[in-house]
C-alpha cells in the first residue's frame, strides 16, 4: 500500500475489530446460562394456576412455594405491592438487596426492567411473584471477572498492534538516525530504501540530497586545500622579492624601515591565514585529516608556548598531566589561544592548567581586554567571524579561534568563552586527560 496514513487508518480499524470480537468472546464466556430461568408466559400461567391465595396461611403458602421451588429448581417469594416479601422460599432477600425493588411516587411496585433471568410477575389480587434461578456463591474471581477480562482485552489489543506500529515507525527512526549523523558530519550517512510509500520516497530525496551536499563539500574543501598550496609559491617569490629590495626603494630613514616592516608583517599575516585556511579544510569532516596520537606533556607544551609569547603560566595541578593526542594540532592550539589573547586583550596573556574533575585538564587563557560580549560568546568560534568594533589594523582574519574549536573537538574536549572577573576574558578548552 503506496499511502501510509491508510496503513496507519486500517491498522487502528483493526485494532478496534480486535477489541470488540475480544469483548464479545469474552462476555459470551462470561455470562451465567445457568440463570436464565423459565420465560414469562409460562411464569404468568403457573403463577395464575397455583399461587397461593393471599388469604392462605404463611407456613401454607411457603409449602406450596417449596414445592414449586423444588419442582422448578428456582428461588421465589411473594411480595406485597409495596414490594415487601410476604413468604419466600429460597433466597428472594438477596435479589432484592443486590438489584433492588422500582416503585412509583405512591410506593407500589413497577413493572420489572431487570435482568432477563429475574422475573417479576404481576398477580390479580395486587401481590408480586418473584422468580429466578439460585444465586451462585461469588467469590473474588467472579466478582472482578470482567474487570480481569478488560485488562486481558486490552493486553491481548497492545500485543497486537505493537508490531504494526513498530515496523511503521522503525523506518522513521532509521531516517532520523541518518538525519542526525549527516547533521553532526557524517556525509557517508545514508537511508536504506523500504517499500514506495511515502516513508520510501522521503528516504530516496534523503538520500539524494546527502548525495549532492558530500560532492559540494568535497569540492569545496578540494578547492580551499588546492588554493591554499598554490598561493605559497607566489607568497614565497614576493617574500624573497621584498626581502631582495633595498631600503632606499622604500624610502630613506625611520619612514622606508617602516614600510618594509609593514610589507614583511603583511606577508606573514597572509603566510598565516594560507596556513590556518589549509589546516581548517583539513580537520572539516568526520576523518577529513588522521591525527598522530601519542602522548603529549601538557606542562612542557605550555611553557615553550608561554616562553615564546612572554605570557605568564600558573600550573595548578600536581604531577605531570599528559594528553593523548596530536602535538602539532594542541600546539597551534595553544599558540592560537595566546595570540588571540596578546591580539584584543592588551597586557600580558595568563595561561593556567588545572584538573577538571577526574579525567579532564583545563586550559584557561585569560586576558584584561575589553571583554566579549555575551551575544557573541558562541559566535566568536565560528570561521571568518569578527566582533563587532574589532579593528582591521589588530590583525587575525578570524579563523584562530575556529581552530581552536575544532582542535579540541577531534581530541574529545570543548572550547568555551568567559567574562572574567575585573574585565577581560577567559578563554577554557577541556581535553580527556590519559
Amino acid at each position: 500500500m503506496a499511502r501510509l496514513y491508510l496503513r496507519i487508518y486500517l491498522a487502528v480499524l483493526a485494532s478496534l475489530a480486535l477489541f470488540a470480537l475480544l469483548a464479545a468472546t469474552t462476555w459470551f464466556m462470561l455470562r451465567d446460562h445457568e440463570r436464565f430461568g423459565p420465560r414469562p408466559e409460562f411464569l404468568r400461567a403457573v403463577a395464575e394456576r397455583i399461587a397461593p391465595p393471599a388469604d392462605a396461611p404463611i407456613e401454607a403458602q411457603r409449602r406450596i412455594l417449596e414445592d414449586w421451588r423444588q419442582l422448578g429448581g428456582f428461588d421465589v417469594a411473594i411480595l406485597s405491592a409495596e414490594g415487601n416479601v410476604i413468604v419466600e422460599a429460597g433466597d428472594a432477600s438477596a435479589l432484592i438487596a443486590e438489584f433492588g425493588i422500582r416503585r412509583d411516587r405512591d410506593g407500589r411496585v413497577r413493572p420489572w426492567r431487570g435482568p432477563p433471568w429475574l422475573q417479576l410477575i404481576p398477580l390479580a389480587d395486587g401481590r408480586w411473584l418473584m422468580a429466578s434461578p439460585p444465586l451462585p456463591e461469588r467469590g473474588p474471581l467472579r466478582r472482578f471477572g470482567w474487570l480481569a477480562a478488560l485488562v486481558g482485552i486490552a493486553l491481548a489489543v497492545a500485543i497486537a498492534a505493537y508490531p504494526i506500529v513498530r515496523r511503521l515507525t522503525r523506518r522513521l527512526e532509521t531516517l532520523q538516525r541518518s538525519v542526525a549523523a549527516l547533521g553532526q558530519g557524517d556525509l557517508s550517512a545514508r537511508v536504506k530504501v523500504e517499500g514506495k510509500d511515502e516513508i520510501g520516497r522521503l528516504a530516496e530525496t534523503f538520500n539524494r540530497t546527502a548525495d549532492r551536499i558530500q560532492t559540494l563539500v568535497t569540492a569545496n574543501r578540494s578547492l580551499l586545500a588546492n588554493a591554499s598550496h598554490e598561493l605559497r609559491s607566489p607568497l614565497a617569490r614576493l617574500r624573497m622579492g621584498i626581502e631582495s629590495l633595498g631600503i632606499e626603494s622604500l624610502g630613506s630613514g625611520p619612514e622606508g624601515s617602516r614600510r618594509r616592516d609593514e610589507l614583511a608583517r603583511n606577508i606573514r599575516e597572509l603566510d598565516q591565514l594560507i596556513e590556518e585556511i589549509l589546516l581548517a579544510s583539513r580537520l572539516d569532516g568526520a576523518g577529513a585529516m588522521a591525527m598522530r596520537t601519542e602522548p603529549v606533556d601538557v606542562v612542557a607544551l605550555l611553557a615553550e608556548e608561554c616562553s615564546a609569547a612572554d605570557a605568564a603560566l600558573d600550573l595548578r595541578t600536581p604531577g605531570l598531566p599528559v594528553i593523548n593526542g596530536d602535538q602539532r594540532l594542541l600546539r597551534r592550539l595553544v599558540r592560537n589561544l595566546i595570540e588571540n589573547a596578546e591580539r584584543h586583550g592588551g597586557g600580558r596573556p595568563e595561561v593556567s592548567l588545572a584538573k577538571a574533575g577526574e579525567q579532564m585538564l583545563k586550559i584557561a587563557v585569560a586576558d584584561r581586554g575589553p571583554g566579549v560580549p555575551e551575544s557573541e560568546r558562541t559566535r566568536i568560534f565560528e570561521p571568518f567571524y569578527r566582533s563587532k568594533g574589532a579593528s582591521e589594523s589588530a590583525g587575525g582574519v578570524g579563523l584562530g579561534l575556529a581552530l581552536v574549536r575544532q582542535i579540541a573537538e577531534r581530541h574529545g574536549g570543548s572550547v568555551s568563552c568567559e567574562a572574567r572577573e575585573g574585565g577581560g576574558s577567559i578563554f577554557q578548552v577541556m581535553l580527556p586527560s590519559a
